[in-house]
């Protein structure tokens, strides 16, 4: 076999329609368009989306709706009651807290916030993104240690890639 051999198969090529053009072409008097109607007129072309003129699906739908920030942060909430699994001295980080079971193991890579709901009774140390100030009250006054994870933020600026000092117009 050549390439010179290769054919489309049979069906796969049609002869393009040649409207208007009298009897002998098979598509006179409407042209192939139907009898009346919007899309036998001139002009017509009618978006996918468009339901005939009834109330529009994605309209319909009120639960699909509403503002969905993209940039939401979730953090995994933990109170100082269900750190009692935790032995005096230990190390509280979102991967400890995985391994006394207290938090899905693919939960860890989240954000930890620590919530001062509950009695603490021993010296933790705790590792975690937030930590309320009632939560960090309790944990020093225990002789525990706290430490904040720094949250990667961009800056706010109109071209937030770079630092403000750079982001400022430069002027020739």
């Amino acid at each position: 076999m050549r390439l010179t051999d290769l054919r489309a198969p049979a069906g796969a090529r049609h002869r393009r329609k040649r409207v208007g053009r009298g009897h002998g072409s098979g598509h006179v008097k409407t042209s192939g368009r139907g009898q009346k109607g919007q899309k036998a007129r001139t002009g017509s072309s009618i978006p996918a989306y468009f339901e005939g003129g009834q109330t529009r699906f994605a309209v319909r739908m009120p639960y699909l709706g509403g503002f969905k920030n993209p940039f939401r942060k979730e953090y995994i909430v933990m109170n100082l009651r269900e750190l009692a699994s935790f032995q005096a001295g230990e190390e509280v980080t979102a991967e400890a807290l995985a391994a006394h079971g207290l938090i899905r193991p693919a939960h860890a890579k989240g954000m930890l916030k620590i919530l001062g709901e509950g009695k603490l009774d021993r010296a933790l140390n705790v590792t975690a993104h937030k930590v309320s100030a009632s939560a960090r009250a309790q944990i020093e006054a225990a002789g525990g240690k706290v430490t904040l994870i720094e949250i990667h933020s961009t800056p706010k600026t109109k071209r937030s890639g770079r630092p403000p000092e750079e982001a400022a117009y430069h002027r020739a």
